[in-house]
Formats: C-alpha cells, sequence, structure tokens
C-alpha cells in the first residue's frame, strides 16, 4: 500500500502547492503574451521563466483531497435511521458507503437484518455497538465479490487481441507497463491480466516489466486474492493449457505461479477516498461503478482520467456505460465496453502558441487583447503588482488589493509612499537589486504579522521587465501565500518522527507476520466456506430469475387475452352500430337519470335534432314535437320493473311541422340491473305493418 500511495502522487510535496497556484496565476496573465506593445513581450517572458516556483509542469492531483459532496436524495430515501447507521460504519470502522446506491444497500442491509428478525435500522445500529463482531458479517453482506477468470469472454479476447499489443507496441523496450484493476474481489481479474500479458511478452519480460495493482474495500477478499489458490470450479473457464502453464496444484487447489504472482501488488483502496494509481497504460475495473450513484460515479470517473497515461486505456463491465462522460473518456469498442483516455493540452504549450501567433492587425483587436489582458490579471489566484521604471504603482490585481488593503487610488502613486515599499519587508533596496543584477530575486518564507496576531508566511517574486532592446521597462512583483504549506511542513516534520517510532515498531511487526500466515491459512478455509454459501445464493437467485420470466409469460398471455377482448368489443360495437343504422324505426335509449345515451339516425329523421345535439341531455329537455312530459310516467315504470314492456301511440309533429300518429314502445334496459329504458317510435302512416290503436289498448289492458 506504501508503493501504490507513492505512485498517486507523483509530485514532490515540497513543490505540489506552490506549483498548482502559480501555475494558475499563470494561466491567467499568460493572455498577455498576445503580443500587445512592450507589455505582452516582458508578460511572456516573465511566463517562460524556468524557476521551479513557476513551472508549468508541477501540477498535483486536486481532486484527491476535496471532501466528497453530499449525495443528493429523494425524500423516499431519505432515512434518517439509514443515514446515521452509515455515519456510524464510517466513523467506527472507516467504510464510507454514503456514495453507493441507496435501494441497493438498503436492501444488502435488509437482508442481514433479516436473519437477525429486526425490522428497524435504529435497532440495528444499537446492536452493532453491543456486538462488534457483527461488523464482519454485515461487510461480507453488503460487498457483493462477484468474478470469475476470463469472464464475458468476448471482451477479454479484444483486450487481448487488440488493446495489450497496442499498449505494448506504443511502450520502449524497457518501459514499465502500469495496470490497475479497481474493485479486484478474490483477484481472478488480475491473474487474468497477468495471463494474458505473459502470454504477449513471456514470462522473464513479464516480470521485469509489468506492475499489475489490484485493490478493492473488502479486506476478506482481498486476503483470499493474496492466497493466488483457486478451487478446479473457480479455473474451469481456463484452457487445459493456461491451467498448466500457470498453476500448481497444490493438494487439491490450483495455485497461480509465485514468480509471475510477485508481479501483482493487492491493496486496500476506497475510489471515492484514497487519491487513484497514476501513470497507467490499463485501468480495469468492471462492473463496480454501477453500485454507485451518479454523482460518485462522475468523481471516480475524473480520477481515473487523471490516473491514466495520455492514450491509456478503460475497460468497463458489460452493466457500464459512459454517456455521462464522454468528455473524459471516448469509446475504442462499445459492445465491450473498451475506452481511451481524452487528451488534454498542456498549459505552457497553449500559452506558446498563442504569445507566438500574434500580429498587430487592427485596433480593435488591440483593445480585446487589452481588456484580455486586464481581466486575466485581475483575476489570477496570486497577488501581484507592476511597478514601472520611475518607481511609481501601475499595476494591482484584486488578490494584491485584498492582501495589503490597496485600491484604485494607489495607482499612479510613488511606491517609496506605500506601506508595502518596507512591511513585510524592504522592497526597494530588492528592486535595485534585481535592476543591477539583471534578474529575477526569489524569497521564501517572509514573515508578515496580521493584526489578529497570526504570523503569514509569503513567497516574493521580483521579476524586471525588459523590452527588446533590454532596456527596462518596470518591475513585476508577485506574492505567494504559503502559510498552509509551511503549517504542513511542521506537520511533515512531527510525521517523520513519528515514522520512525513506527518504522521500529514495523520491524517487530514483521517478526508476527509469519505466525500470522499461519491464521491465514485457516482464514482461507473459512472463506472457501463462504465461497460456496455465495454460490448457494447465486442459485437462489437464478431460480427467483426463473420465477420472474415464469410471471412475465402470465402476463404477457394476460394481455393477449384482453387485447383479444378488446378486438372483440370494438367488432360488437359496430355492430351494434350498423343494426342501429338499418332499423327503419327510431331508436332512444336512456340511462336511470332519463339522459339519452343513444339517439339513432330515424330519431334524427322524425324530431329534426342530431345525435351530438342530444346526447348526455334528458330527454325531457328536449323541444320536439312528441309530447315529452307524457313519457315521464311511463319511464319510471319501465326503470323500476313494474312494467316490463309498454306501448302507446302519441299525436306529434315531425321535423316538417306535419301531424303524425307516433307509435312508441318503452322497454327497460337490462344488465345485472335495470340500467335504463329504450324507447322505440315511428310513424304510422310509414309503417305498414304496425297495428292499429285498438289493438294496442286491448293488450294494454291485458296487462293491467
Amino acid at each position: 500500500m506504501t508503493k501504490m500511495a507513492e505512485d498517486a502522487n507523483n509530485l514532490p510535496p515540497q513543490l505540489a502547492n506552490a506549483a498548482f497556484y502559480t501555475a494558475l496565476w499563470a494561466l491567467g496573465i499568460g493572455h498577455w503574451a498576445l503580443g500587445i506593445g512592450h507589455w505582452g513581450k516582458f508578460f511572456f517572458a516573465l511566463h517562460s521563466s524556468t524557476s521551479p516556483l513557476f513551472h508549468f509542469s508541477t501540477l498535483p492531483l486536486l481532486h484527491s483531497s476535496t471532501p466528497p459532496l453530499p449525495h443528493p436524495m429523494t425524500s423516499a430515501e431519505r432515512d434518517p435511521d439509514f443515514e446515521n447507521l452509515l455515519i456510524y460504519l464510517r466513523q467506527n470502522r472507516g467504510f464510507d458507503f454514503t456514495g453507493y446506491k441507496r435501494s441497493t444497500l438498503m436492501r444488502r442491509v435488509r437482508k442481514r437484518m433479516q436473519l437477525l428478525s429486526m425490522e428497524s435500522f435504529g435497532d440495528y445500529l444499537d446492536y452493532l455497538e453491543v456486538y462488534p463482531e457483527e461488523f464482519n458479517y454485515l461487510f461480507n453482506t453488503i460487498l457483493i465479490n462477484v468474478t470469475d477468470f476470463f469472464r464475458d469472454s468476448s471482451a477479454w479476447e479484444y483486450l487481448a487481441e487488440h488493446v495489450l499489443p497496442s499498449i505494448v507496441r506504443d511502450k520502449q523496450n524497457s518501459d514499465q507497463i502500469r495496470i490497475w484493476s479497481a474493485g479486484c474481489a478474490s483477484g481472478e481479474e488480475a491473474y487474468t491480466l497477468a495471463i494474458l500479458m505473459a502470454e504477449i511478452l513471456g514470462a522473464e519480460e513479464f516480470r521485469q516489466r509489468v506492475k499489475i495493482y489490484a485493490t478493492d474495500v473488502d479486506e476478506d477478499a482481498l486476503n483470499q486474492a493474496r492466497q493466488a489458490a483457486y478451487s478446479a470450479k473457480d479455473v474451469q473457464a481456463l484452457s487445459d493449457e493456461l491451467r498448466h502453464k500457470y498453476f500448481e496444484i497444490v493438494g487439491n487447489r490450483y495455485v497461480f505461479r509465485q514468480d509471475l504472482r510477485r508481479s501483482v501488488i493487492f491493496g486496500r483502496h476506497d475510489l471515492l477516498q484514497d487519491a487513484p494509481i497514476s501513470r497507467l497504460d490499463l485501468l480495469v475495473s468492471r462492473n463496480t461503478l454501477m453500485y454507485f450513484n451518479s454523482e460518485a460515479q462522475g468523481r471516480i470517473m475524473a480520477r481515473f482520467n487523471f490516473a491514466l497515461n495520455d492514450g491509456g486505456y478503460l475497460f468497463l463491465g458489460k452493466a457500464e456505460m459512459l454517456l455521462m462522460h464522454s468528455s473524459l473518456f471516448t469509446p475504442l469498442d462499445l459492445k465491450n465496453r473498451i475506452f481511451t483516455k481524452v487528451s488534454s493540452a498542456n498549459i505552457r504549450d497553449r500559452l506558446l502558441v498563442m504569445a507566438n501567433s500574434v500580429d498587430d492587425e487592427s485596433s480593435d483587436r488591440l483593445s480585446r487583447h487589452l481588456r484580455l489582458r486586464d481581466v486575466s490579471f485581475d483575476t489570477a489566484p496570486l497577488a501581484q503588482i507592476v511597478i514601472d521604471i520611475n518607481g511609481a504603482l501601475m499595476m494591482v490585481n484584486e488578490q494584491a488589493r485584498s492582501l495589503f488593503t490597496l485600491s484604485a487610488k494607489d495607482l499612479g502613486r510613488p511606491f517609496q509612499d506605500l506601506e508595502l515599499s518596507y512591511r513585510p519587508l524592504e522592497l526597494r533596496s530588492l528592486i535595485e537589486r534585481a535592476y543591477a543584477e539583471r534578474r529575477t530575486i526569489n524569497l521564501t518564507n517572509v514573515e508578515r504579522y496580521l493584526s489578529n496576531g497570526e504570523t503569514q508566511y509569503l513567497d516574493v517574486r521580483i521579476m524586471p521587465l525588459q523590452d527588446t532592446d533590454n532596456s527596462y521597462l518596470g518591475v513585476s512583483i508577485a506574492f505567494h501565500d504559503i502559510t498552509r504549506y509551511v503549517q504542513l511542513q511542521e506537520a511533515l516534520q512531527r510525521s517523520r518522527q513519528e515514522l520512525e517510532t513506527t518504522n521500529e515498531e514495523l520491524q517487530s511487526t514483521n517478526e508476527e507476520l509469519e505466525t500470522t500466515n499461519e491464521e491465514l491459512q485457516s482464514t482461507n478455509e473459512e472463506l472457501e466456506t463462504t465461497n460456496e454459501e455465495l454460490q448457494s445464493t447465486n442459485e437462489e437467485l437464478e431460480t427467483m430469475n426463473e420465477e420472474l420470466q415464469s410471471t412475465n409469460e402470465e402476463l404477457q398471455t394476460i394481455n393477449n387475452e384482453l387485447s383479444q377482448r378488446t378486438t372483440e368489443l370494438n367488432r360488437t360495437n359496430l355492430f351494434l352500430i350498423s343494426i342501429l343504422r338499418s332499423l327503419q324505426t327510431g331508436i332512444v335509449v336512456l340511462d336511470n337519470s332519463f339522459n339519452i345515451l343513444i339517439w339513432n339516425y330515424m330519431a334524427e329523421e322524425l324530431w329534426g335534432l342530431r345525435t351530438e345535439e342530444v346526447l348526455g341531455k334528458s330527454i325531457f329537455n328536449l323541444d320536439i314535437g312528441l309530447p315529452v312530459e307524457q313519457l315521464r310516467s311511463p319511464l319510471c315504470e319501465s326503470l323500476s320493473k313494474k312494467k316490463q314492456f309498454q306501448e302507446m301511440i302519441f299525436d306529434a309533429t315531425n321535423r316538417r311541422g306535419r301531424q303524425i300518429k307516433c307509435y312508441l314502445a318503452i322497454t327497460p334496459l337490462l344488465g345485472i340491473q335495470v340500467e335504463g329504458a329504450i324507447l322505440i317510435m315511428a310513424d304510422i302512416e310509414k309503417v305498414n305493418s304496425m297495428i292499429s290503436a285498438q289493438e294496442i289498448e286491448e293488450r294494454r289492458q291485458q296487462q293491467e
């Protein structure tokens, strides 16, 4: 782990902070190099300085010390008891699960709680406080270690045939090849990489050139991976040739070759909290990101981008895509989830190109460049002032105004009249020295005593600005606040003293490791039992999947039946409409509230009202030639099932204003119960087969 920590931080600690701030400062005012008169030439000279303090190529890892942002949750996910449980795990055991997807995490924790017959997260937190050994069972439940040799074989074939040979071709014969397997679980993935690289390079060159870093947060899985011992079932995905070539049979276990095993380094690593391993040619993280929420994935992908060399490759799992991170990676083979890093241009090179590509074409362009120069200078993160050759203060940026309480009124004043000229240090003599020696003056750890009693430490850089004829235009003075850096140095000194003590303790610890290795052997047997339990769980999940498939087929059958019945209903409706249109009598269907549901074509012909004019209206509100009020009593009798069939003849006036005799019959509309009434009406003169009024009266008397 110490080696991996060194690899993740490529900068000397004494330069990291200064390099970051000065590089940003240079980027802000580097636009002065756009050729705007004498100022552009001399500020370009300032930024092309070879001083280590202003070197552009030493940018540190920024996000490694940035605290993780809070995970945005919906109100449905925000369970205070569960959040308290996550905080307790982080504070007491160092496992930070706040970046994991809440739905997945809560499901895994509830599975463990069910075994203990607990329902609330608060009760489970109390249980953890009383029984610390429960942590191990919980972590084994949460951390799902599922891996295999050559898992998704087509993707590994593409990697072996195209990606790994490309990495080897792009390297010099002596260059080291660095690979990181993030989320390695029990190590099969890391050893798969070792096998492929050994096949390409040969065993001897593999041992000399290849380093494979395999990391995970699960210590139990890492301990199993370090053993490099697998069952016959574990290695069944390997061909007989590869098994015989890279594994030795010890008892009933297949043990990976020890000479190649030394090139595979295992260590605990949290993708959200720990600094990434750097200068990588290939980064393999298969089906690990899927357990994190989108915000945590974004932070991890930014770290992966930093970790890879330009042109490096990222190998993800089948369930993972990079749709939201196209600015960091571009797909090489989307089907197999292999991506390449999107390279960013070097800041120093970009500044040099811009400085040398400018000419004096127009005053409009000049004004834009002047404005750009002013804005970039004013927003630079380092405090900076510019003094002309006559000793007058010409320029002050925002940081300098804030740091030394300067204002726009001080511009043009003699520098010697300002407090800054002699406090925190005598700058006037240093300016004269810079002119006389024709070089930049650098001072470090300048103490400045603040009004609140604290001490501030500054690095001061005094650089003379020269014209093309080597005459002086003035001087630029930059102040870099290194207070935090000094404090870190003091803390580092204390840490070094503690480290010496720790080294002595480590020596004695190494002697205890031999005893621990024997204990690890028994632990390995326990892990085998755990692996069998995981296999059993996997079989249960497969059974559940088959049940879900069966349920899906049943739903499909129901859906087909529903579709068939819908078709039949549509056919029946068309059939009913055709019948109603073919009848030569008026048909009106009413609901229980006497509102019109059906008004056929012959009803329109009789009374002159179209269907859309009457639907949903009460029949008693219609203004037609039929005495509708006389129908109220018969309709009520029909709806109350007192009479099943009624006939009557009314004197009416049709839509043409002609007096007619209207035959009208009423029957109930029957469903489970009476749902309305059906009215049949006809002009007697038009219906030759209609019986006489006398016979209607006789039937009515028979029914009464």
